[in-house]
Order: C-alpha cells, then structure tokens, then sequence
C-alpha cells in the first residue's frame, strides 16, 4: 500500500469516540444454567454505515445463536456505524474495534500500517472481502430527467447527490467509477487512456453535485427528502430505499465499478480483549451461505460464486464491470486521485459543499 495520505486523512480534525450500541442475545436460551447465561463475551464490531440492517437484523442475532448452542455462552456486540474513512480514522487514534468491516481496502490498510492489523488479511476466504455491489445512478421513479449513463450526469441542470471522500468510501467508489469509465474509454465521444480528458469529465459531473454529505446513508436520506435529481451511490443503498418504500428507479450504467468490501479481525485488540477465537469465527461466519444469502436480502451482492449464482435474478447484470485493478490497483488510485492535490481534489473544487 502507498504510504501517499488521502485526501481525507487530513480532514479528520476531531476524533470521536466509539459510539456503541450494546446488545446482548441468547441470554435467555433453554436449557442452559444462570452461570452460563452470564458468561458473556462481548465482540465490538466498527463497521461503515450502509449494511446496518443486515448485521442488525439478520446476521448477529443468527451468528449469536449459533455460537451460544455450539459454546453456551451468549454474546454481547457493540457496534459503531461511521462512513468508512471517519470509521477507520478513530480506530486508528485509539478506538478499539476486535473487528472491521469497512467500504474499500485502503481503510483497512491504515489499521495494517498503524500495526493493529498485523495478519494477512487477504488471506481469508474470497481475499479477504465479504460483500460486493457495484455504483449505479439513483434517479427519481419514472426518470423524468432521462438519465441512461454517466454523461447525463454532466448535463447542465442536472443536480447530483454524492457524499464526501473525506468521510466516506462510497465517495471514493463513485468517484473512481466516473473517472475510471471515462478513463477506460466507456463514456461516449471520450478516448480512452486520457486521465486529463478523465479528470475533466469527472470535473463537470462534480461541477452538478448540489450536497456532498458525510456517508452514502446521510446522502441517500437526502435523495429521499427530495433533493437532487439523481444520486451516485451503491446499489444495495437504492434496493434497501425501494424496499423501505421509497420510490426510486435505478441505472446502471453499461460499464461500472464493482465495489468489493473487505473485513478484518483487529489483531492488537482481539488479542487485547482476548476475544480473537470469537472474531476469527464471526469473520468466518460472514463469508457462509446463511451471512451471504443475508446480505443479499439486504441488497449487496454475495462474494460467494455458488450463493451468487442464488440471486441471478435480484441482481442485474453489468455490461462492461470493472474494478480497482483496472485501475491500477488501489495504491495507484488513492495516490491518482485522492492524495491532497489529487485528481478528485482539483475537479471537486468548487463542487465539496
């Protein structure tokens, strides 16, 4: 990994600390003795904001159970949802994760560079990464601006919602798959190879942007509160709104990025809190057929190719994918553009609100 800053590491002013949300489940299992429903052990999981709902709702309390039948003992988890780079940025000043699930792989190569993750973390199963989406257009039901691809989305008049790279991957994901569908020669009546023909064409997009807020959930609220013509986000950011019943329609565009989402175990402090065979085994559990198909119903794409292949139907398929390392690979593209200066800095000016 580059040792270039982002953008974004020089925009953390404050740090705030975890703030948690406890919940402790299966104390109340049959079967077992008052003494082993207060053996506890308590898992804190710092995780970026979009899937919430699948670890609330589906994945903890079905991990929970499966470990108290197989251990008999119940688990507490405190969780903390940030955008990804404000997520990642207090655990490195001190904020004690055992676990990470974040956006893009940079977040959690800061953790590895501040020796908090000291393991190969790609080592893991599927590369280390647990769920995949990829970066659509969000546009109001019907499509009354008639947006079909990312040249639309320079059109005068146009108002686009993104959030913030400073605070958010999501932010980082749109801006590389703009910048990279131009650069790649997929935007029509642009060359391919061209990062200055690139950087201009995400400038113009960047140019309609009407409120960069701080995470791909805050900037999906303010789609849903009426602001703005279309959105670049995830797509399980679109499918969760539709299904809370919200009326939005979604492109996607002939050629996007797919976005892959890593996990890790934070060994200083698994180690730290002797939690490291319960966050080995939580780790594990998210890349199985029960966390994948619950990811799904919560709209990301499973990592899984035999769980995938479940949810043909759900998920469209992508014209042209393409991904980071088409690009280069992150180090190239966190030093392209989001190193101070970079790309995204100069064609953003005067777009970051």
């Amino acid at each position: 990994m580059s040792t270039t800053p982002t953008w974004r590491e020089f925009a953390v002013t404050s740090i705030l600390p975890m703030a948690a949300i406890a919940i402790v489940i299966g104390c109340g299992a049959s079967g077992a003795s008052d003494k082993d429903a207060t053996a506890t052990q308590t898992l804190t999981l710092g995780a970026y904001t979009t899937p919430r709902e699948a670890y609330g709702r589906d994945i903890l309390p079905a991990f929970a159970a499966q470990w108290r039948a197989k251990h008999g003992k119940a688990i507490a988890f405190e969780e903390s949802y940030l955008g990804s780079g404000a997520q990642a940025a207090p655990l490195r000043a001190g904020s004690r994760a055992d676990l990470v699930a974040l956006s893009l792989e940079p977040d959690v190569e800061l953790l590895a560079g501040k020796g908090l993750i000291t393991g190969d973390w790609k080592q893991r199963a599927v590369g280390g990464m647990i769920t995949n989406s990829v970066v659509v257009i969000g546009v109001r039901s019907g499509n009354p601006k008639k947006i079909v691809g990312w040249s639309d989305l320079a059109r005068p008049g146009i108002k686009v919602l993104t959030p913030s790279p400073k605070t958010s991957g999501g932010a980082m994901w749109n801006a590389a798959a703009i910048f990279g569908a131009a650069f790649l020669g997929h935007v029509p009546n642009l060359p391919a190879g061209d990062s200055a023909v690139a950087e201009q064409f995400l400038r113009e997009v960047l140019g309609n942007v009407a409120i960069m807020d701080k995470g791909g959930r805050e900037s999906m609220l303010t789609f849903e509160q009426g602001v703005g013509d279309a959105i670049i986000t995830y797509e399980n950011e679109v499918l969760a709104a539709r299904e809370a019943g919200q009326a939005i329609d979604y492109i996607i565009p002939d050629a996007t990025l797919l976005i892959e989402s890593p996990a890790a175990v934070v060994d200083a402090y698994a180690d730290r809190h002797g939690t490291r065979a319960l966050a080995d085994a939580f780790l594990d559990y998210l890349t199985s057929p029960e966390a994948q198909r619950a990811f799904a119903k919560h709209g990301f794409r499973p990592v899984v190719p035999a769980i995938a292949a479940e949810y043909a139907d759900k998920f469209p398929s992508v014209k042209q994918p393409f991904t980071i390392r088409d690009l280069g690979g992150w180090p190239n593209v966190v030093q392209q553009l989001f190193a101070p200066g970079a790309v995204f800095e100069r064609a953003s000016t005067p777009a970051v609100r």
